[in-house]
């Protein structure tokens, strides 16, 4: 049996139809599908595309069409209008340009007359924008925003547009009028992070959820008409809230000279001195850390007086589509040089203990991990890898065919002598002589996307030196952990280790 991946399902406007796309092809390519989930018989290919970066964004009112993204990298997509009909695309943004241009979350404006949709296009940052169907031009519908729109969201008539915006990690919420473009002031919302934006069908009540470092989400709604904000749950939770901090935006200076910047979580007042410090590294790379609820990474805080730091060094989104390939091909040294500085700034800080620092991260947080492990070994107390490449030049080679080429562009082409000798040379499994300090390594059997090989190589190394390693491997995981007593296996061992090598 051919094994597939299924992914990005959209629901038609009749709400019978769900878009996704699949590898069942041949295990490299995202083709279209079609089906009504209630007759599974009627799942069809609509069309062939090549590549793995597609995926359906929206169909039209009349279910007639369903626009397309093809995604080359974080940099650049494309726009595709596609016929439900007879399977026939047809592009909709300019593929030869001298900019490089991303577009992001297109949908169907409520006539089908055109498409909002939100891009970099003449800018660093995504922008939400409006193009004709008829006439295929453009508009800057926020032109005077300088933060990415993460979200945004239709009124049922068409009138009013609500979106979200990235500033610095936390969530703005905006309110235009679709006519005019003209935005509406909104109330003052807790700060933190938002999402779920979904209109009711009066087009008066926006409903949306919030979470903040202190709290987990809840929903909310807002009374566009008379500016009213309504509470609609009380989270649970088994973590005693009252100790807890909100996250606190930091900034250092690094190696070049450019300010990174990151979010601080701080124990309850209870812990005294010094404190000890996590860093946390967010995957992607294109990614970023945002302040939001820890979850059961509270208990760092709450329990053992952690302080946690989440950094989003060079190649984080959220900050421009510059500052995006700082770490690309070449400059991927750069990133590591970042978390660096991030120990030379908590070196400064009166309240946090720079003897004891620990470092982890998942997927390419995970690699991030690896690297930091063996460039500042000295610096650190121990680290915990989560699904991370010991060597991009293995991981390119032996990641899952559809993932390849959109890794390339970011890692570089490891076919390229020039790119492999470098990143052959910069690989921590290539220096693991140089990793000292005690390390955590965690993976699952059947990662698609980080091959279990390639923790098992790290590991294997670590033992053969005689480097403290520990060695979580999940016969029935893949990318992360998410079966439940494996997440809580994965916690309960993890407070073990820094227990051990962290705290003591």
């Amino acid at each position: 049996m051919t094994l597939a991946r299924n992914t990005s399902g959209r629901w038609s406007s009749g709400g019978d139809l769900i878009a996704y796309v699949s590898t069942r092809r041949n295990g490299q390519d995202t083709d279209l599908w079609v089906m009504n989930p209630a007759d599974p018989k009627t799942d069809h290919l609509l069309t062939q595309l090549s590549g793995g970066g597609w995926e359906p964004q929206d169909w039209s009112p009349d279910d007639k069409k369903i626009l397309l993204m093809e995604g080359i990298s974080i940099n650049e997509t494309y726009l595709w209008l596609m016929d439900t009909a007879t399977g026939e695309k047809t592009e909709l943004t300019p593929r030869k340009t001298e900019e490089q241009v991303a577009y992001a979350s297109a949908r169907f404006s409520k006539d089908g007359k055109g498409v909002y949709v939100a891009t970099d296009k003449v800018s660093e940052f995504q922008r939400l924008a409006y193009m004709d169907l008829a006439t295929k031009k453009m508009k800057i519908v926020t032109p005077d925003l300088s933060w990415d729109v993460d979200e945004f969201e239709q009124s049922w008539d068409g009138k009013w547009i609500a979106f979200l915006s990235n500033e610095d990690g936390l969530s703005k919420l905006h309110l235009l009028e679709a006519a005019t473009g003209k935005e509406r002031p909104v109330p003052k919302l807790p700060v933190g992070l938002m999402g779920g934006l979904i209109w009711h069908r009066n087009n008066r009540d926006l409903g949306f959820a919030l979470l903040t470092g202190s709290a987990p989400g809840d929903c909310y709604s807002l009374d566009v008409a008379a500016g009213k904000v309504e509470r609609w749950t009380m989270s649970e939770t088994a973590v005693n809230l009252s100790g807890l901090h909100d996250a606190e935006l930091i900034r250092w200076k690094t190696f070049d000279g450019r300010s990174i910047s990151g979010f601080l979580y701080r124990p309850p007042t209870k812990f005294m001195g010094r404190r000890p410090v996590l860093i946390e590294i967010h995957g992607g790379p294109e990614g970023q850390a945002r302040p939001g609820f820890l979850d059961s990474e509270n208990y760092y805080q709450n329990e053992l007086g952690i302080v946690v730091i989440q950094p989003n060094v060079r190649g984080s989104t959220g900050y421009g589509k510059a500052f995006t390939k700082l770490d690309n091909g070449f400059l991927r040294e750069g990133t590591y040089k970042d978390i660096n500085a991030l120990l030379d700034w908590i070196a400064t800080q009166p309240d946090l203990d720079a003897s004891r620092v620990a470092v982890t991260g998942g997927s390419y947080g995970g690699h991030m991990t690896l690297a930091v492990s063996t460039f500042y070994s000295d610096r650190i107390r121990c680290s915990i890898d989560i699904v991370g490449p010991s060597n991009l030049v293995t991981l390119l080679e032996n990641t899952e065919a559809y993932r390849r080429d959109l890794r390339r562009v970011e890692y570089g082409d490891e076919r390229d002598p020039k790119i492999r000798e470098f990143l052959e040379r910069i690989a921590p499994m290539n220096n693991i002589e140089k990793i000292k300090k005690p390390m955590f390594v965690v993976a699952g059997k059947n990662d698609p996307r980080v091959p279990v090989s390639e923790s098992d190589q790290i590991v294997a190394g670590l033992k053969k030196q005689g480097t403290p390693v520990w060695y979580l491997m999940a016969k029935d995981e893949g990318h992360g952990f998410q079966k439940k007593a494996n997440r809580d296996f994965q916690f309960y061992a993890t407070v073990q280790f820094l227990q051990e090598y962290l705290l003591k």
